[in-house]
Order: structure tokens, then sequence, then C-alpha cells
């Protein structure tokens, strides 16, 4: 009887030692930032018809504009999340409209981590680490190591075609990362609980130690990226809810809060 209990006293021990660091519902309030880009028709809008879980959702819109030539931002924004030699979850449910158009594939961001070098006065401002997109109706994920100046020295490792999104439907993604220069780091990645990555022995993280911010929202990348809209959809709208983030996995799952 002595191991049992002492295993079960042990797995008490560890599940009281994890700690969710940050966590919102679907709200507006509770982010160190809202951001949409000036000089676009982006919004970050709290609703209530469409939600994962609970009285509210965020929901993200950006519109194509042809004459426009910067970035559509539509994102919330929580600082510190994550730094070299830091080890935790992140995660957050997320919804594509019901007539997203996959086809052709272009690149959406969901969720990014990101920080600002413009100090190092290397051509580099804000830089994106690991991000999170949706590519044609497929899930997409990074992870970039390196030193950040010169900027060629930035590694960049594409998973691709790791899941198929469903417009709407609600998913959920987790995320676990040990944030490493070296190769002692990994990064995993989950989509409605089933495992689709799993990078062992791999540098996760730049060289800099500086925090990272962890975003989520509609970033349109492939719009500023490709210089065009592809396809013929240009408004696009994707709900967010329940994104947290910790030490477990029940810290960065929306069924387990």
């Amino acid at each position: 009887m002595f191991p049992k209990t002492l295993a079960l006293l042990i797995a008490s021990g560890l599940t009281a030692q994890a700690t969710q660091s940050f966590s919102n519902t679907g709200t507006t309030t509770g982010w160190d930032a809202i951001f949409i880009d000036s000089g676009t028709k982006g919004t970050v809008q709290q609703v209530t018809n469409v939600v994962y879980q609970g009285p509210s959702a965020l929901k993200m819109t950006q519109t194509y504009d042809s004459s426009y030539t910067g970035r559509y931002h539509s994102e919330v924004h929580h600082y510190n999340a994550m730094k070299k030699g830091d080890t935790g979850f992140y995660g957050f449910a997320f919804r594509l409209e019901a007539d997203w158009q996959s086809s052709p594939a272009q690149s959406y961001n969901i969720a990014q981590f990101i920080a600002d070098f413009t100090d190092l006065d290397c051509g580099e401002d804000y830089m994106p680490g690991t991000m999170v997109e949706i590519l044609g109706d497929q899930l997409v994920t990074r992870r970039k190591y390196g030193s950040v100046c010169p900027t060629s020295s930035q590694q960049t490792e594409y998973y691709n075609n790791l899941a198929t999104i469903t417009p709407g439907v609600w998913h959920k993604v987790e995320i676990q990362a040990s944030w490493q220069s070296d190769i002692s780091g990994f990064l995993k990645l989950w989509l409605d609980g089933n495992k689709v990555l799993e990078e062992l022995n791999v540098a996760t993280s730049v060289t800099d130690g500086r925090a990272f911010e962890f975003r989520v929202g509609l970033y349109a990348n492939g719009w500023h990226d490709d210089k065009e809209l592809k396809g013929t959809q240009p408004t696009r709208q994707v709900w967010f809810d329940e994104i947290g983030l910790g030490t477990a996995f029940a810290d960065a799952d929306p069924d387990q809060w």
C-alpha cells in the first residue's frame, strides 16, 4: 500500500505546482493591448452569439484594400509570455467563418510569439518567432532560431499540412515548448486533442533572451507578403475563445478550465 500512497502524494504535489499564468474567456478586457493596424478596416469585438463556451468570445475581422501596402492585424496581446529558457503550455479555441474560402491557398496567421528588436538597429523591428497559421485548409506552424542580427543569421523551419481545418467549426490548439537556442529545446502542438507535431532536440528560440508577447487574432499576413489578395473573399472573420497559458496542459486546454 505504501508505494501506491506515495505515488498519489507525488501526483498530487505535481498537480498543485501547475500554474495558469494567464487566461481570458473571450473578452476584450484583461489584455495588455488590442492592436489593429491604422489604415485598415480591422475590428476586434466581444460577441455573445458565437462562442466556444461561456458567455462571450472574440471576433476578429480584416478587409483587404488593394491601395493599402501595410500589414493587416486584428489581435489581442499578452506581454511577457515566454523567453529563452522557459518551458510552458499555450492554448486557445478558434473558429473560421462558415464560408471561409480556402482555395487558392494564402496564409492567415492566428497566433504568434513576437518581440521588439528595434534597439538592435539591424533592420529588424518586431520579429515573430513561432507562429500558427492557416494555409489553404491546413494548419501550419514554424520555429525560428539563430541570432537576430544580422538578419541573415535567422533560421526558420516550417511544418506544413499538420491537420485540416474545417470552417464554421470550433477547433482548439495547444502548444508545449521548451524555448532554447540550442538543440535542447522541443516544440509540440495538438489540434482538437490530437498531437500533430512533436519536434525534439531542436532549437526553438533566438539567442537573444528578451521576453516575447503571445498574440492571438487574425493577421492576414499573406495579403502583405504576397502583395495581393488570392481568391475572391476580401473580408475574413475568425473567432477566438478560452486563451490560456501555464505550466501544465490543462492550463492551456479550453476543455479543462
